[in-house]
């Protein structure tokens, strides 16, 4: 068996159980192997994060500078060895792999630059004499849960900022992607991070998952995942009186008006449905038409999706990877069939792709004929499916894009000032994107949705800040 990476608690590399990881492009490779955390482990890390908290909250800024900027200088050197990586055990080609650890590095350079930026606010007391003082403390221990999509990035903007405002944490990675994480962590304790300031406890959500949301001495939790389990996050979290922040589902729309350019159309569409194999929580997964364009636009659409090249993600030839796991598969495959039984017309896609490996390929799925009740059209399926709605002008647009319990992102396509700037100000989603792909967002800017995507204070940015810090007033009475 290959050699077991380990979790880390208190500074300490531990555990004697793994599992393998398998590269979905390639059922017969073993990615590694990761341990699995105990419950009493994943106490013994939540223990050793709240020991630690003290001194790393009242620690140097100089010191946490240095760290997250040595530990970004090494994600950038080693992008290529770690995008392979990713692309092996997520199943995003090689560039998008490549590209999104080059993100975790510029997001753990921009928090090195908040470290020495911390700021506050002096300001005069309605009473004479008397100053008033605005700070921003750490809070404690953050617990920390990510999903399998974004396996280097998501791990990254949760605990760059954690550390920069001087807190603790305890980790736990999607049990199918641990290795992105493990290489994060790993990178940073020889950056010279103190012990027990980061740990990582890799495994099941029932057991190390459980486990963080039962324990007091977790004072926050930031997590990134499906509704069902952020709504038992948030109920254990009200519980014991816990601070949490969810990023959950989407179901969102991109807008084609008539107005728009066909060729910028068909490519933002394609881009946002079906690029990571749609499995992005920022995906466009409905594509709501105005009918002047729409036929034209669909049939473009159609033969871009029919000629996407699926196949395994170190293929430079390939623009799609494989689906992350057979349960994913499965689920993606359901609703298609659930799609054509409601009534709406596969035009394209849908089906297994054969390849030299055995891998999870699937062609993406084209839906027309689709009305904004279907099934497809409102749960989310995470995965390359797409819908297109045939709508009569662009108020119809808006209402049915709107139309939805989630709220993260939206996008249209127009030449029009006039419709761009109506609709960046009425869409009901948190980021609204104008003739670019709904899927990619910068890293110094906040991201977070509204309604059911989202929960807390956005990630990312300096607005990161709300969430991972408190404020304090302090007054003083002169002489």
């Amino acid at each position: 068996m290959a050699e077991l990476h380990k979790n880390l608690i208190d500074g300490e590399w531990v555990g004697s159980d793994g599992i393998e990881n398998i590269n979905p492009s390639n059922t017969s490779e073993v990615v590694g192997v990761y341990a699995r955390a105990t419950a009493e482990e994943t106490k013994q890390a939540i223990a050793a994060a709240k020991a630690a908290f003290p001194a790393w909250s009242r620690s140097g800024i100089l010191e946490r500078h240095a760290i997250l900027s040595k530990a970004s200088q090494e994600i950038l050197a080693r992008k290529a060895e770690l995008g392979a990586l990713l692309s092996r055990e997520e199943g995003k080609t090689l560039p998008e792999g490549i590209g999104e650890v080059t993100r975790a590095a510029q997001i753990f350079d921009f928090f090195a630059g908040e470290v020495l930026r911390l700021a506050g606010e002096v300001l005069p007391s309605v009473r004479p004499g008397v100053g008033v003082e605005i700070t921003r403390e750490p809070i404690g221990v953050i617990g920390i849960i990510t999903p399998w999509n974004f396996p280097i990035a998501i791990p990254t903007w949760k605990i760059a900022p954690a550390l920069a405002y001087g807190n603790t944490v305890v980790i736990k990675p999607a049990d199918l992607v641990p290795g992105s994480t493990w290489a994060i962590v790993d990178i940073l304790v020889r950056a010279g991070l103190p012990k027990g300031v980061l740990n990582l406890v890799m495994g099941k959500g029932s057991v190390v998952g459980q486990t963080m949301l039962d324990s007091k001495d977790v004072t926050a939790i930031t997590f990134t995942g499906s509704v069902g389990t952020g709504k038992r996050v948030a109920a254990a979290s009200i519980e014991v009186g816990r601070k949490f922040q969810l990023e959950m589902g989407g179901k969102n729309p991109t807008v084609v008006l008539d107005d728009a350019d066909l060729k910028v159309a068909v490519e933002t569409v394609a881009q946002s449905a079906f690029f990571s194999t749609g499995q992005r929580c920022t995906a466009s997964s409905r594509v709501i038409v105005t009918e002047g364009i729409h036929d034209k636009f669909v049939d473009a659409l159609c033969e871009r999706t029919k000629n996407l090249r699926v196949g395994d993600a170190m293929d430079s030839n390939t623009e799609i990877g494989p689906v992350v796991d057979p349960s994913q598969l499965k689920q993606d495959m359901d609703y298609i069939g659930i799609g054509q039984d409601e009534g709406a017309e596969l035009r394209a896609g849908g089906h297994r792709v054969n390849a030299p490996t055995e891998g999870y390929f699937l062609q993406p799925a084209l839906f027309t004929g689709v009305t904004n009740q279907m099934r497809i059209a409102r749960e989310e399926i995470f995965g390359p499916v797409a819908a297109v709605i045939k709508v009569k002008d662009y108020e119809e647009a808006l209402a049915t894009a709107n139309d939805t319990e989630f709220g993260l992102s939206a996008g249209i396509v127009t030449t029009s000032l006039k419709y761009a700037t109506h609709f960046k100000r009425n869409a009901e989603a948190g980021m609204v994107m104008v003739n670019v792909p709904t899927a990619g967002v910068d890293f110094h800017v906040p991201f977070g949705g509204r309604k059911g995507s989202s929960y807390g204070p956005r990630e990312q940015g300096k607005y990161a800040a709300e969430f991972f810090t408190v404020v304090k007033t302090a007054y003083t009475a002169a002489g």
